[in-house]
């Protein structure tokens, strides 16, 4: 993706001939190649080429947004002049894309020079392996997905930035069945990254992995509910911490008065114990970036520190409401959607516990292994999540594999009965949805102990 910065000042110069205070263009060309294997063959290969562009402009605190696949000069001055007639025309100067930055990471093996025969191999050579570890596997489901995206970015600021994004994403789902009983296993793999990824990161190995859950879970009994302590294993991800701690955290909710936490900054919404982190400078994590879907550098926040609300995350027009800089949490899907804020990748901070140790000092309660999904309502915190692999603790001794276990909160309220943080801390890729769109994302938490909480 080539585009001249003299279209693109122009592009600006045409989106400001209005009202607008803020003009910006959004460019982006996205290859995506995706291999879905079920009943042990290759169902569907698809590639796709994807490319437009996406127009903005504030007025005060209003936006307005238009998008068009069409990057010729015409094309993109149609959808400039489309957002320009929301204003009065009243004209303004040239627009300077002075401030030129640029992120191109090396890959060591980027998707375009892994051969697709060896793709469709991997994914059968996952079923085989995931079919093997016992007879009663029934379904094998695997996905391997790559997706090579170029973003260019211009402002009405003299922004001008372009950055790479390579991903990678690796899906396996099984079943197991036996005596009308049903239980699913799942691994996932994935990063901002090529297909080296594989060396470090076996799909077989994930395949297996999934088989052997969905076995034990289906030889499980049932849970027996009620209030005890919680162990969140580090390998269990952190789905809690996303979903009903970090959305809470995003600005857009926090200005609607949509978030529990609005209004919080400088109170004790935690235990000492925990620190919430949301950095998309990790390297490689599935959710970083050189630069967000505005152009803002990536940035590490510190939203919660030693239990305290330090911060939210914004974006250029959330952080315009209230006069600050954005920090680096625009995103959107495509070049179809607006920016929004939102997560990176986002985690508690490890501690300094041994996970055996957390485990050693519950008498009676339930280890989680990995989370499934749930719900959490921002405005209140209450959330409730599903287990897809729990294990009671009895005498502080990890014993049989539960099924059908539930874990139901509220955000703040669990925050502050975490009593010990261990020091290990495993990041789990996935694709965070919000407002229609889905973005990838990668959320972590060390092992860590709810004193009580409500298991269902």
């Amino acid at each position: 993706m080539n585009l001249n910065p003299d279209l693109l000042s122009e592009i600006l110069k045409i989106s400001l001939s209005g009202d607008g205070d803020f003009a910006e263009v959004f460019c982006e060309q996205c290859i995506v190649n995706r291999f879905v294997l079920e009943d042990s063959k290759i169902e569907r290969a698809i590639s796709g080429l994807e490319t437009g562009a996406g127009l903005r402009i504030f007025i005060g605190e209003q936006t307005v947004y238009a998008y068009t696949n069409d990057l010729s000069p015409e094309g993109m001055k149609e959808a400039a002049l489309s957002i320009r007639q929301a204003g009065k025309k009243t004209g303004r100067g040239d627009v300077n894309l002075g401030k030129k930055r640029f992120n191109k990471p090396e890959i060591p093996e980027p998707p375009s020079e892994f051969p697709t025969e060896k793709k469709a191999g991997i994914l059968k050579e996952v079923d085989r392996s995931a079919r093997t570890v016992d007879r009663r596997i029934v379904q094998v489901t695997g996905i391997c997905s790559d997706r090579v995206q170029d973003v260019l970015i211009a402002n009405s600021d003299g922004l001008f930035v372009q950055d790479r994004r390579i991903n990678i994403a690796f899906y396996v789902n099984v079943i197991a069945a036996d005596a009308g009983v049903i239980q699913t296993g799942r691994e996932t793999i994935g990063n901002m990254a090529g297909y080296e990824i594989f060396k470090s990161n076996s799909p077989v190995s994930a395949a297996e992995t999934a088989a052997r859950r969905a076995i034990r879970v289906l030889e499980a009994k049932r849970v027996k509910g009620g209030t005890m302590p919680v162990v969140l294993a580090g390998e269990a991800g952190g789905t809690m911490i996303h979903e009903a701690v970090g959305h809470g955290l995003e600005a857009d909710l926090v200005q609607k008065k949509l978030s529990k936490y609005a209004g919080c900054i400088g109170q004790q919404i935690a235990s000492q114990a925990v620190t919430v982190i949301d950095d998309a400078t990790l390297p490689g994590n599935n959710g970083s970036f050189g630069f967000d879907d505005e152009g803002t550098a990536a940035k590490r926040k510190v939203l919660v520190e030693n239990g305290i609300l330090r911060g939210f995350m914004y974006d250029i027009l959330t952080a315009r409401t209230e006069n600050r800089d954005s920090t680096g949490n625009g995103r959107r899907q495509s070049y179809m959607f607006r920016p929004i804020p939102r997560m990176t990748n986002t985690y508690i901070a490890p501690g300094k516990s041994r996970p055996e140790q957390i485990i050693r000092s519950v008498s009676n309660g339930l280890l989680v292994k990995r989370m499934g999904g749930g719900q959490v309502n921002t405005v209140n915190g209450d959330f409730v999540f599903e287990v897809n692999d729990g294990m009671l603790i009895e005498k502080g001794e990890v014993k049989e594999t539960v099924r059908g276990a539930t874990l139901t909160g509220n955000g703040m309220d669990v925050l502050k009965k975490i009593s010990a943080v261990a020091d290990d801390l495993r990041f789990i890729p996935g694709t965070c949805g919000k407002d229609g769109q889905g973005v990838p994302v990668s959320d972590a938490q060390p092992t860590l102990l709810i004193d009580a909480i409500i298991v269902g």
